[in-house]
């Protein structure tokens, strides 16, 4: 597990994989991100917690630039994310995203999605896309649904090809922005399983889910979101069992008492 500063320590003060430093961002009079600092370290997984409207899902998307920033920095592996062009393209494909829907192309098949951007945006050879997609759809669970259309697959299984094929671009980072919220009950276990099975092998991740589970299972640091701010983060076990903000207290009781 990391420590509460993960990026601090003389003998390993390496540069975080993920840096933002003083972002804001407004939707109108809203003040959705209020100067939110944060460092996530290679292979930490960070998970972020917090009632709806915290701004959980735009800090998330804010780190691909799905979401414009108004002011501050972030920065992947030591390089500022552009605002346009090439270079945020270059960026964006060391950062895979993991969202609620699962965005596949409908008339392509399962093998075709995950290989399309490696062949795309990579410029990887057909024969050489295939073996990797293939290697990752085994890993994820699914191998055997290659040659089906996306509608062919249940909701659990459409989100693991969803993050194989993020996984296809050999990501630095994954983004997960609620996973599971469009799953039906008996489909969230196998997803939050691969998941797991990621963070074990030292994938970065930063998700945002209700899953509290998956918090105190894979989670080196918990996140927790209210109003626009962080208001407090630490170790899952730190956190769910002596929480120390108001905030997060009456968050976790609510969850408790329902």
């Amino acid at each position: 597990m990391s420590t509460d500063s993960p990026a601090s320590g003389a003998g390993s003060a390496t540069t975080p994989i993920v840096k933002l430093t003083d972002v804001n961002k407004h939707y109108g009079q809203l003040h959705v991100l209020q100067n939110i600092n944060l460092e996530v370290s290679k292979g930490e997984v960070v998970v972020v917690l917090g009632p709806s409207g915290s701004g959980k899902s735009t800090l998330c998307r804010a780190i691909n630039r799905l979401e414009t920033i108004d002011s501050g920095s972030i920065e992947i592996d030591g390089q500022v994310l552009p605002e346009e062009g090439k270079m945020l393209a270059k960026l964006r494909a060391d950062v895979g995203m993991v969202f609620q829907s699962f965005n596949l192309f409908a008339h392509k098949s399962i093998l075709e999605n995950v290989t399309l951007g490696p062949i795309k945006v990579k410029n990887m050879k057909k024969a050489e896309a295939n073996k990797l997609a293939l290697s990752l759809l085994e890993r994820v669970g699914v191998a055997n649904q290659k040659d089906k259309l996306p509608a062919q697959l249940s909701g659990g299984q459409q989100q693991r090809v969803a993050i194989a094929r993020a996984l296809a671009m050999r990501p630095k980072v994954m983004l997960f922005d609620e996973p599971t919220s469009a799953l039906d009950p008996e489909m969230i276990n196998e997803v939050l399983d691969t998941m797991v099975g990621l963070a074990k092998e030292g994938m970065t991740m930063i998700v945002v889910t209700h899953e509290m589970g998956f918090a105190r299972k894979a989670a080196d640091r918990v996140i927790f979101m209210a109003d626009g701010q962080i208001v407090e983060q630490a170790a899952p076990e730190q956190f769910f069992t002596n929480p120390q903000s108001v905030r997060a207290k009456d968050f976790l009781g609510k969850l408790i008492t329902h």
